[in-house]
């Protein structure tokens, strides 16, 4: 029952918070500014986030990269990455939607372009997908709605990290004109 309601509340809020801004392939050019999320319990998590960075700083394109972090972690242990830009389970709400705070971080950016690089996104994910007001959505696996305008899956029978698949994104947008 709990699932239930929590579901009802999600949909709700999904549709009362969802951005309204129209989305569409957008040229590199046009791009100056970009989110990307990434997954930190991905291996390739700290090689993917420079990978990310170099790019976009290559074409004289600001933004930030966000983390989800959903592990456990101990008093001893430390966050390795910037507390403003991580997403941990204690950011969440009861629906599993980001404090205010991360969002308004989020919202600051005001990317042209939003990349997650989850292969299966927590519903964090798509709020904070859904609610974005970029202009150009790309994600590895569609949603409801069609709320990704550029979708690269893993080719089946393959597992790609977050890198491989930042690789792929990073080939079509240098393509798409």
């Amino acid at each position: 029952m709990l699932e239930f309601v929590k579901e009802l509340f999600r949909k709700s809020t999904l549709k009362r918070n969802a951005s309204t801004v129209e989305t569409q392939f957008l040229p590199l050019g046009k791009i100056r500014s970009y989110v990307a999320v990434i997954d930190v319990e991905d291996t390739s998590f700290d090689a993917c986030k420079t990978l990310i960075m170099n790019f976009f700083r290559s074409h004289n394109i600001n933004g930030s990269v966000f983390f989800q972090d959903f592990r456990k972690i101990g008093s001893e242990d430390r966050l390795i990455t910037s507390i403003q830009t991580t997403i941990t389970k204690k950011d969440l709400d009861w629906i599993g939607r980001p404090n205010k705070y991360k969002m308004n971080v989020l919202k600051e950016q005001n990317p042209d372009v939003f990349i997650s690089l989850i292969k299966d996104p927590s519903f964090a994910v798509e709020y904070m997908a859904r609610t974005s007001n970029a202009r150009f959505k790309i994600g590895r696996k569609q949603m409801d709605g069609k709320l990704f305008d550029l979708v690269v899956k893993d080719p089946s029978g393959k597992n790609l990290s977050q890198l491989e698949s930042f690789q792929a994104i990073k080939d079509y947008l240098t393509r798409i004109q």
